[in-house]
């Protein structure tokens, strides 16, 4: 049996072995382990044996019962697997035992999918995301595997060369995990700032299960040319374009990495500054796969997500992706019947898009209001800023005040100074603006 099992390489080119526990609670699919099986292959991974057992608990020492072990144990053998890989997260310490048993590398779900993000991180912020999440996972589980990060320099006071090996990788990760904690937050700070330099742009975010198809439809409606591919998390960065509403005008729409059933918490906070954009959107457009069998797991699994990350109660239309896709046109009613208001389209052959632009204009329409502005009439700061965020509906003049009857968003709204103007709504109109600028507005100061 092998005592020293190399586990610093990923699963790429590896055969595996899937094991999954079904838990009570847990949902249970007639493919359980279909979406490892493409979180496997997606890492580079060919599956060569699936194997599956329902328990109340997980056995502490192995997760699995000593059947199942065995079991494992003997199909590892037989199939000549290079990894097990298990759609759980496991502990150190089963981790441990189970690669004694089995005599191969063990992982669990979220090792897999930090191994896939590793490998499409493209910019420097995904980069600097993913080892982060890497290091903390990998902090309580040091083996002797982290003895390159010894080119690290050691501050004063640091204890010297006859400490053991392991304290030293130990001490090294921590280092590096405090590094890049701040270096993140000093992007998120930026983040921040540019997402907040936008705040007088309507803004719109994609967000949605990994490969429900965001990128495709960002493409279908911008234009953008983004990388779209049919690949579970093709892509982990943020993508800004320009959409041109009919009959409004231009807002922008931003696309962000796919959620996934189980999200590791080190990621959802990795990510925090990637999915600044979808904190800051004026409405959310949710997609998912229509023509996926576990369509309504992952729409409760993106529901979870958005509620770990803050923000379940921010205006969201639901989007059916892949309709061309479904294989019984009874399966697409069911799912209207059970989500009304949500838009069926194809992001692949523009299927519905006519209809999504129009609901995503009214969906934003619907934080317009209609008031009556009363000012001095010499105050043309607040004229042009009426004009430029709002449109006019009449004007009237009084003496030295002027009235204006305007159309304008909350959001605007909200910044003119009560002190110098008073303010009358009228009931909220969700009719379509007309007469939107066709170029994006630039930010401006509170108006005074």
């Amino acid at each position: 049996m092998p005592t020293d099992i190399d586990r610093k390489q990923g699963v790429d080119s590896e055969t595996a072995v899937l094991v999954g526990v079904e838990l009570p609670g847990t949902s249970r699919s007639e493919e359980p382990l279909e979406e490892l099986a493409g979180l496997a292959e997606t890492a580079g991974a060919e599956v060569v044996a699936r194997l599956t057992q329902r328990r109340e608990t997980p056995d502490k020492t192995t997760y699995l019962g000593k059947g199942k072990l065995d079991q494992l144990t003997q199909l590892v053998k037989g199939t000549e697997a290079d990894v097990v890989i298990f759609d759980n997260d496991l502990s150190p310490a089963q981790v441990r035992n189970l690669e004694q048993s089995v005599g191969v590398k063990v992982l669990d779900r979220t090792e897999l999918i930090l191994d896939i993000f590793s490998t499409r991180a493209q910019t420097h912020e995904a980069r600097l995301a993913v080892e982060l999440a890497q290091l903390e996972y990998a902090l309580p589980r040091l083996k002797r595997m982290w003895t390159h990060l010894s080119r690290l320099k050691m501050g004063v006071g640091m204890r010297g060369p006859g400490e053991k090996q392991l304290e030293t990788d130990r001490r090294l990760v921590e280092k590096r995990i405090v590094d890049l904690r701040r270096d993140l937050d000093k992007i998120h700070k930026r983040r921040e700032r540019e997402v907040e330099g936008r705040r007088d742009h309507m803004t719109v975010s994609l967000v949605g299960y990994t490969n429900a198809g965001k990128s495709t439809l960002m493409n279908r409606i911008t234009g953008a040319g983004v990388l779209a591919q049919d690949k579970l998390f093709a892509t982990l960065d943020t993508r800004t374009r320009r959409w041109s509403l009919p009959g409004w005008g231009p807002v922008l729409l931003s696309d962000t990495v796919g959620f996934i059933r189980e999200l590791p918490h080190r990621l959802i906070a990795s990510f925090k500054a990637t999915l600044e954009e979808a904190h800051q959107a004026d409405l959310l457009l949710h997609v998912a796969d229509a023509s996926n069998s576990a369509v309504l797991d992952q729409v409760s699994a993106v529901y979870a997500v958005l509620e770990e990350l803050g923000i379940e109660q921010k205006d969201t239309l639901l989007v059916l992706n892949k309709v061309d896709q479904v294989a019984e046109e009874a399966e697409l009613t069911k799912l209207l019947d059970r989500y009304p208001t949500a838009i069926p389209v194809s992001a692949a052959t523009g299927e519905g898009v006519d209809k999504l632009t129009r609901a995503v204009s009214e969906a934003l329409s619907i934080n317009f209001v209609d008031a009556d502005i009363d000012f001095a009439i010499d105050n043309g700061k607040l004229a042009a800023y009426i004009a430029k965020y709002g449109e006019i509906l009449s004007r009237t003049h009084d003496g030295m005040r002027t009235t204006i009857h305007c159309r304008m968003p909350r959001k605007y709204l909200g910044r003119i100074n009560r002190k110098d103007a008073e303010i009358r709504e009228r009931s909220p109109s969700v009719a379509l603006p007309e007469g939107q600028q066709d170029s994006l507005p630039t930010t401006v100061d509170e108006v005074a």
